[in-house]
């Protein structure tokens, strides 16, 4: 799937899942965030408010999850997730142990992602 926005620096994708979830993506290759420099770090913050704060105007979560693990992919990347009482994994983390069935009825994820990328573009 393509980005749904990038600069020379870093790129921002969706995650398929049944929450709205975002992945940013540095382009080039830093294994800790602290390899990353200044000027790419401060972008990357940036965009983490920008989507934090979207994600809570547009869907009214009960919270929002903020990630960089890198285990497996030992590539700086941080992960943005709209979270809600009645989604498969909550309170769990969306990589834990599934709570219950769920079909989230929430505002459009397309919709939200088109907003989203002309904020980003402005």
């Amino acid at each position: 799937m393509p980005p749904i926005y990038e600069t020379k620096t870093i790129q921002i994708e969706i995650e398929p899942s049944e929450i709205p979830w975002l992945k940013i993506f540095t382009k080039d290759l830093y294994k800790e965030m602290s390899d990353v420099p200044t000027e790419i770090r401060m972008e990357i913050y940036h965009l983490l408010h920008i989507i934090e704060t979207e994600m809570i105007t547009y869907y009214k979560p009960k919270k929002i999850n903020i990630a960089s693990f890198g285990n497996y992919m030992p590539h700086v990347h941080w992960h943005i997730m709209a979270r809600f009482e009645e989604d498969s994994y909550f309170p769990e983390p969306m990589w834990g142990t599934k709570q219950r069935d769920s079909v989230l009825k929430i505002p459009s994820f397309s919709i939200f992602c088109k907003q989203l990328t002309e904020k980003l573009s402005h």
